[in-house]
């Protein structure tokens, strides 16, 4: 009796030695079972979902000969692994997907012994698993490693490092899988993406080298003999027909390219190079989105898919029990931080012929999709290679341009040596537009963008600034360029208010001053000192407070560095207690800013706390739940007065 399952061979699967089990002729049916597996899940839960798409096969193929149990596998970026989670014991938890004690959408060593790292930024894989394969040789340990890197990852900086280095090893059994889709989140760029649409049109390389084998094996007695001490010789018919091969320039010994999507094909080409001695790189031609409908007509090939509404009740967020609940709901605007920076910098483009924006393949995330089509002459995506992207920023200001670096807060970590010797050091004029400043939720720890002030409040020069709204984030773009050296601009995930939509502030706007602090409403029994989009948090603080009849007032800092000096001592000489709020590390943050003006300057009459995200590793979690577990949320700062105002002190 047939099943009535729709994936009738995958429900026979959930680890590695199930699969092996499968006959070889139905693999390909078990490959279209896991693609509407992904499709359906990451449909409602959100994530990545056309890379994962796109490697199906070769997952299969990976997991079909290989035991990664005790074999290493690193996948580049991570957000390729889905179908590699489906079959490695946690296709009963797959629906849990990037959600709040679930499954990460990148691989995660905590979370399968089947992963091999936390890996969420790109270029990485190939030195880890390098060091892998290193550290197997010293310790006698007779496995293999194996790295999986897209081709726009290949052109890292660290990933041509890592080649270089494990082209002179001899030793070391390293497999390197090209996975070649012609995609990041957008198309691939550089000369490397060339060179691999030359090795695309030439499926003939190897087989040419093979025929060539062949053939003088064929010669009676000789034969054999004569092809091992022919060697070079059959290189160099190789090299006519792909002259000047980059891969074996560097010493690795290449193999393709194969089509990704053919399992025999695929079967057969790691079978060839599985027990290959050396450094090895299997070039895998993959389509990114493959089986996702339209995917084809989309222009980042259904790199990403936004979750559904949940049907089930919302989760409610435990709160302190002298915490009212918001008696007024949460405004929820309708345009992002993203969009609102995407505008702006259209407008200064208009304006001002100096402006360009540069990405590091993130287009579309940073907002600049529209600015590439109205400035084609002015935008720049340097590929994943956010060191080569801030020191080109920097060459171009030098020339009298006013580049804009848009950069993930937690990406631009990738670029901070050059963020110092080629902006900073050089005093020029480059504004780094940091989106995701802040708890990301779902995409995790490697996300979240909550050490960028740390890491740049200490460098001298730099200005640095968060807005509190759509149009003050426009005014802050506009006022940089007016600097004359570095700034830095950070902003968050999600939707931003726009012009007097700040819950509870209906007040006159303050005009925009170099290090100077706005106060947004008035109060006698306290104050918060809020950074960035935070203030919209300390005024619905605020609203609680006062149906207690605790009015506090709500100051708006504005920028980090200079800070407001004057401003912070003025006032917490007004009130009893001061609270600074901020979506960032406690560690040498905002609040950190403030407290070294107070030890500076005071002593002072407030008593001081710092409320910021904890010195740890935060889990996967929706924003809305990290806000909670960090003690971030409207109820939490309400609660530091209502403590004050009720504690046996009466202070």
């Amino acid at each position: 009796m047939e099943s009535s399952s729709p994936t009738p061979l995958f429900d026979q699967v959930d680890n590695p030695a199930d699969l092996k089990r499968i006959p070889r002729e139905q693999l390909p049916q078990l490959c279209a079972e896991l693609r509407k597996v992904i499709l359906d899940t990451v449909s409602i839960t959100g994530g990545h979902l056309g890379s994962g798409m796109g490697v199906v096969e070769l997952t299969v193929a990976l997991h079909y000969l290989f035991d990664f149990k005790q074999d290493r596998l690193v996948w580049d970026v991570g957000h390729q692994c889905y179908p590699h989670k489906l079959l490695t014991e946690r296709k009963a938890r797959f629906h849990t997907l990037r959600q709040k004690g679930g499954l990460s959408g990148f691989s995660n060593k905590w979370e399968s012994p089947y992963d091999a790292y936390l890996m969420g930024h790109a270029g990485t894989a190939a030195s880890a698993a390098l060091g892998i394969a290193m550290g197997d040789r010293m310790q006698g340990r007779q496995r293999y490693s194996v790295a999986v890197v897209g081709d726009a990852a290949m052109g890292c900086g660290v990933a041509f490092e890592a080649l270089n280095h494990g082209g002179s090893l001899e030793k070391e059994r390293l497999l390197v899988i090209l996975n070649d889709n012609r995609w990041s989140i957008a198309k691939t760029v550089g000369a490397l993406s060339r060179h691999l649409n030359k090795l695309r049109s030439g499926a003939f390389y190897h087989k040419a080298k093979d025929a060539v084998h062949h053939l003088i094996q064929s010669i009676p007695v000789v034969g054999s003999t004569l092809d091992e001490k022919l060697g070079d010789a059959v290189d160099m018919v190789k090299n006519m027909v792909a002259p000047g091969h980059i891969f074996e320039a560097l010493g690795f010994r290449y193999f393709g390219p194969v089509d990704g999507h053919d399992m025999g094909e695929m079967l057969q080409a790691l079978e060839q190079v599985k027990d290959l001695d050396g450094v090895v790189l299997l070039h895998v031609r993959t389509e990114k989105g493959k089986g996702v409908p339209g995917s084809e007509d989309r222009y980042d090939r259904a790199h990403a898919a936004k979750p559904q509404p949940a049907k089930k009740k919302a989760e409610k967020v435990p709160v302190e029990p002298c915490v009212l609940q918001p008696v007024v709901p949460m405004h929820k605007p309708g345009r992002s931080w993203t969009e609102w920076f995407g505008e702006g910098i259209q407008l200064l483009a208009e304006k001002d012929p100096r402006v360009l924006a540069i990405t590091a393949a993130m287009p579309d995330g940073t907002g600049l999709m529209e600015f590439r089509d109205k400035f084609p002459d002015r935008f720049v995506d340097a590929g994943i290679a956010e060191q080569h992207a801030v020191a080109m920023a920097s060459g171009l200001a030098t020339s009298g341009m006013r580049p804009v670096c848009a950069i993930y807060s937690s990406f631009l970590q990738r670029g901070y040596d050059q963020v110092f010797q080629e902006v900073i050091l050089q005093r020029l004029p480059v504004l780094f537009a940091m989106d995701r400043g802040g708890l990301v939720g779902e995409d995790g720890a490697t996300h979240n963008g909550i050490y960028d002030l740390a890491f740049l409040r200490c460098l001298p020069g730099i200005v640095l600034m968060s807005p509190k709204d759509g149009p003050e984030l426009h005014e802050m773009m506009q006022f940089a360029l007016q600097l004359p050296g570095p700034s830095g601009i950070r902003y968050a995930r999600g939707n931003a208010p726009g012009a007097h939509e700040l819950l509870g502030w209906h007040g006159r706007h303050q005009p925009l001053q170099l290090g100077r602090m706005e106060i947004l409403r008035e109060g006698n029994d306290g104050a918060v000192l809020a950074y960035g989009h935070m203030v919209q948090i300390a005024l619905e603080a605020a609203a609680l407070l006062d149906k207690q009849g605790i009015h506090i007032e709500v100051v708006n800092a504005r920028f980090c560095k200079p800070l407001d000096e004057q401003g912070v001592l003025s006032l917490c000489d007004r009130h009893d207690r001061v609270v600074t709020l901020e979506d960032h590390c406690k560690a040498g943050g905002f609040g950190s800013a403030v407290l070294e003006c107070l030890a500076a300057h005071g002593p002072v009459r407030a008593q001081v706390q710092v409320m910021a995200v904890p010195d740890e590793i935060l889990e996967h979690m929706s924003r809305a739940q990290i806000l909670d577990y960090c003690g971030l949320t409207a109820q939490h700062v309400a609660a530091r007065f209502l403590a004050e105002k009720h504690s046996p002190a009466g202070r």
